[in-house]
């Protein structure tokens, strides 16, 4: 038995327990410790452990099944809002594998173009775009529906196997491409039965909705998106300036994107 011998004995129980389920001895979708075995290892009260295990799944980092017992539940992706990072690079650097699965990749008219994205892209009417839907995948677990437009001509030969992985990856490496940033615009929404069959959720459950359009040198635009993110497998981070340091206000655009 590991006794509890600080206070607040609650917050330092969930402390405890939340680095446990971080541990490698507790996988994605293993059993976790059930109320008993918390009160015999950490000498507390039943009450105590149901208090610090229902914090825990309410943050979803635990998983209640009724009449089973409570499972480790898969990692949130981190969302950081000050720089561009790929999924890749993120799902790989969170432990997770990461895949995707190309829905559709096509080369569109600007003339079949609505308006907003018309305008984003800059695009004249002789023009093309690639539209190129992907579902984005952690450990199998899909976790973005990626719906984007890209200028044709800054990469015009774009193929099903190369969008596979890392845009960000395909366009410096293989386009030379030097990417700038992203004008980006976040909103909770709840998914369409449609985006939720695809991400696996129930339809209706809360997701993110990004739009952005990210730019190349001289803000030059190169691709504008509607990527919609399961809002159970996401958590934004950002380090906030001081109070005579302000950081970028909530809601204003802000250059940086992530689901490459």
């Amino acid at each position: 038995m590991t006794p509890l011998v600080r206070t607040p004995l609650y917050q330092q129980l969930y402390e405890e327990l939340r680095a446990l389920a971080d541990e490698s001895e507790y996988a994605t979708g293993s059993k976790f410790l059930t109320e008993r075995e918390i009160g015999i290892r950490y000498g507390v009260s039943r009450a105590t452990s149901n208090k610090a295990l229902a914090s825990l799944v309410s943050e979803g980092v635990l998983e209640f099944r009724k009449g089973i017992g409570t499972f480790v539940k898969p990692k949130r992706l981190a969302y950081q809002l000050d720089r561009l990072i790929s999924f890749t690079e993120k799902a790989t650097s969170a432990g997770q594998r990461p895949s995707t699965q190309v829905l559709t990749l096509k080369s569109v008219r600007a003339t079949l173009l609505d308006q907003e994205t018309l305008h984003r892209l800059r695009l004249g009417v002789n023009e093309e775009a690639w539209y190129l839907e992907r579902l984005r995948l952690a450990d199998e677990r899909p976790v973005i529906l990626e719906r984007r437009y890209i200028v044709k001509s800054l990469c015009p030969k774009l193929t099903r196997s190369k969008v596979q992985g890392s845009l960000y990856r395909l366009w410096t490496d293989e386009y030379q491409l030097t990417i700038t940033g992203a004008d980006e615009s976040i909103r909770a929404v709840n998914l369409t039965q449609e985006a939720a069959s695809l991400l696996k959720v129930d339809s209706g459950q809360a997701g993110l909705l990004v739009r952005a359009t990210g730019y190349l040198k001289n803000d030059v635009p190169l691709w504008s998106e509607e990527t919609l993110y399961r809002g159970d497998s996401y958590e934004f981070q950002n380090r906030l300036g001081g109070l005579d340091h302000p950081g970028p206000a909530i809601g204003h655009l802000v250059k940086n994107h992530h689901s490459e």
